[in-house]
């Protein structure tokens, strides 16, 4: 089984972004992400609404941290702290060797290569650091943008689960999409 510690904190960089912690400075950010309509369409979790939901959200991601249990990442461009979004390995199976990554980004951002570019780099960090030996991805079947991303990063359709998970009154399709190590290419 792996054995995690997120401690000292992982900043991930490529030529153009820079991954680092969520912090509270944030705030403003991971309410104006997670309150969109728009960007949690496909994701069956409530409106984050208020400051204190959005500082309740970092608390969560900050206490999977502390208990390397989970990572998140703020999305940023090199050079400006502002956060675009959050990536990360936030469902790990230690004893699978696996990860479930997630992914959000604000929607002005989106179709810049931004999420594609941050994906490929947790998954050098998860595959070649924290060794696992698959990395999956759930999404809304509906959702056909996150998955040509998946795909372009080399995930594969495994599976199309019906009405599988319920939430605000109807049941929720998901399909999950794997990658094995072996067949990471970095790019």
């Amino acid at each position: 089984m792996l054995t995690l510690s997120f401690t000292p904190f992982p900043i991930l960089e490529s030529n153009r972004l820079l991954l680092r912690a969520v912090s509270t400075d944030d705030v403003n950010e991971i309410l104006e992400l997670r309150g969109n309509p728009e960007t949690m369409k496909f994701i069956p979790r409530p409106l984050v609404t208020s400051t204190e939901m959005a500082l309740e959200h970092i608390g969560m991601i900050t206490e999977k941290i502390e208990n390397n249990i989970g990572i998140n990442w703020a999305i940023t461009v090199k050079g400006n702290p502002k956060l675009l979004g959050v990536i990360g390995h936030y469902r790990i199976q230690t004893e699978n060797y696996r990860s479930e990554i997630g992914y959000m980004l604000l929607p002005e951002y989106q179709g810049q290569g931004i999420v594609s570019e941050a994906i490929n780099m947790i998954l050098e960090y998860g595959f070649n650091v924290l060794n696992f030996h698959s990395v999956e991805a759930v999404v809304d079947p509906e959702n056909h943008v996150s998955a040509k991303v998946l795909e372009k990063n080399g995930f594969v359709k495994e599976a199309h689960f019906l009405e599988n998970e319920y939430w605000d009154g109807k049941f929720w399709d998901s399909a999950v999409y794997s990658l094995l190590k072996r067949n990471f290419v970095k790019k």
